[in-house]
């Protein structure tokens, strides 16, 4: 038996253990996810033994913890506490060794499917699960539909969301395939999260969160709170996603912003410029939220009057939309509409992010294939002799897909800090596809 077809053997026996601890504190869904890991790390797939070493560390010090903890427990109440510490230090022991014997050479071979993507793959999958288990054990509702329809079986959806998110992050890992995939992951998400509003709004209000937040029109997550005086979890949720990953919320994580990508799609004719004033624009439709939502609630308007100027609003840009951006070919709604646009551009440049061309495109005199695909008008001729997108840019990455040099010599690249394109474009995508999964997991109204 060679070393790469025993290897995953010991980490299988210590996946079945834990799902036999599971099993006996009653957690069935975290029963289900250790079976179905101990399956899973017999597959040819690299991130899968990747991802298995680290959710082996992490069982070993599980247990070792809990060693600590019935260790000295029974010494306080003077039982026997030896043995006891001595078997759980050995399935401890039996974890880590688990975990090495998966790092070796012949356990992670080239062969092994996807093994120039397993890191990146394992990265998405780990910060996916970790995202979730987090959420799920902080929000003091079951926020995981797997645990409202079925209790305690969070663990299996977690792990069916960070594997689909791992399998994605192996796909996008090509710029040129990327730029193909982007706008249907990003359509799935919208499509999840409406579809579970109609079933919430039909009578079964499981698929909705509470079901009181506001109207999903993205101008309320700043409008809502205002008029509320109280609500700040969408403003808060909204900042954070700039942090983490800077405007790339408009291009890969608005439920909305999907609508506007596929309209711009239908005609199939190649994006134009930035409308004219389409920044004054909206700059008209941010400060209008604003000074409504403030006056409406000084005014005392009753909530059903505000959500129905809130739809009003939402309609009309669904109408810029098909009118608009169909024609122009470019995402009109969200480049010269939509008010959040407007904050996540700006508060998006204090994001390290950015997206950059290397002198050396002056050797392809500027083809302008980026300009092409770029359906948010951030490279107009000005913007590509700067070298630089223009401030509507949202990190979409379809111009770095096109460039005539691949990766990792592109001309046009991610640049974080002083990374390199290609290490930037990874960790990117480690974030955003992450964002992305836990998305589709828990967002609902």
């Amino acid at each position: 038996m060679t070393m790469a077809a025993f290897s995953p053997l010991p980490a299988a026996l210590s996946f079945l253990l834990a799902a036999a601890h599971g099993l006996r504190a009653g957690e069935t869904g975290l029963c289900a996810a250790c079976l179905l890991m101990a399956g899973l790390v017999f597959t040819r797939r690299a991130f899968v033994r990747l991802a298995a070493v680290f959710v082996l560390c992490g069982a070993a010090l599980f247990w070792a913890h809990t060693a600590l903890e019935l260790s000295a427990m029974r010494r306080a109440f003077g039982e026997p506490w030896l043995r006891l510490t001595l078997i759980l230090c050995g399935v401890t022991a039996g974890n880590l060794a688990a975990a090495w014997l998966l790092t070796r050479p012949a356990a992670v071979r080239r062969s092994f499917r996807g093994a120039d993507t397993g890191p990146l793959q394992a990265s998405v999958f780990l910060l996916t699960a970790g995202l979730l288990f987090l959420v799920r054990a902080k929000t003091p509702l079951p926020i995981l539909l797997a645990d409202r329809f079925f209790p305690a079986t969070g663990p299996l959806e977690i792990l069916a969301l960070s594997v689909y998110a791992a399998l994605l992050a192996g796909a996008m890992a090509d710029p040129d395939r990327a730029r193909r995939l982007r706008p249907r992951y990003w359509g799935l998400f919208s499509l999840v999260f409406f579809a579970q509003l109609a079933l919430g709004l039909a009578g079964l209000p499981d698929f909705l969160m509470t079901g009181t937040l506001h109207l999903p029109v993205p101008a309320l997550i700043v409008g809502g709170p205002l008029y509320r005086g109280q609500g700040y979890f969408m403003p808060i949720l909204y900042l954070s996603t700039l942090c983490i990953v800077g405007p790339a919320w408009c291009s890969h994580l608005c439920y909305i912003g999907a609508w506007d990508d596929a309209a711009s799609r239908l005609c199939g004719a190649s994006p134009g410029p930035l409308p004219r004033h389409a920044w004054a624009f909206r700059l008209l439709t941010l400060g209008l939220t604003v000074a409504l939502a403030l006056g409406f609630r000084f005014l005392g308007v009753p909530g059903p009057a505000a959500a129905l100027a809130a739809a009003a609003f939402g309609l009309l840009g669904v109408f810029v939309m098909l009118a608009a951006s169909r024609r122009r070919g470019m995402m009109v709604h969200c480049t010269a509409y939509c008010p959040i646009g407007l904050v996540g551009a700006l508060l998006g440049r204090l994001s390290p992010w950015r997206l950059r061309m290397d002198a050396g495109c002056d050797r392809f005199s500027r083809c302008g294939r980026c300009t092409t695909v770029c359906r948010y008008g951030a490279l107009g001729d000005r913007d590509v002799a700067r070298g630089r997108p223009g401030l509507s840019c949202t990190l979409c990455g379809d111009c770095v897909g096109v460039c005539p040099r691949k990766n990792p010599a592109t001309h046009m690249g991610y640049r974080l800090f002083s990374l390199s394109p290609d290490t930037s474009r990874q960790v990117f995508l480690t974030l955003v596809i992450s964002l992305h999964a836990v998305f589709l997991g828990v967002a609902r109204i």
